[in-house]
């Protein structure tokens, strides 16, 4: 669970950069890396990027409030 809470913020900060990037320049950078805002790699970018940000919404409800992102022990094992 943890790769995948890792994974998550990591697409939502691309999501997040992509926005303040078409905010501020009027550039869309996954529109300028895949050749298109409906080409099929934006399209899966878009998807993941939407299911990541689910999933931080959901996950801690499912986990009773915990993002687990490191170790869970106090004495790091």
């Amino acid at each position: 669970m943890r790769f995948i809470n890792i994974l998550s913020y990591i697409l939502v900060l691309l999501g997040a950069v992509n926005w303040g990037l078409f905010g501020i320049f009027n550039f869309n950078l996954v529109s300028a890396i895949f050749a298109g805002a409906r080409s099929i790699g934006s399209i899966i970018i878009y998807t993941l990027i939407t299911a990541a940000a689910i999933w931080l919404i959901i996950s801690p409800f499912l986990t009773r409030g915990n993002l687990f992102m490191g170790h869970r022990g106090s004495d790091g094992d």
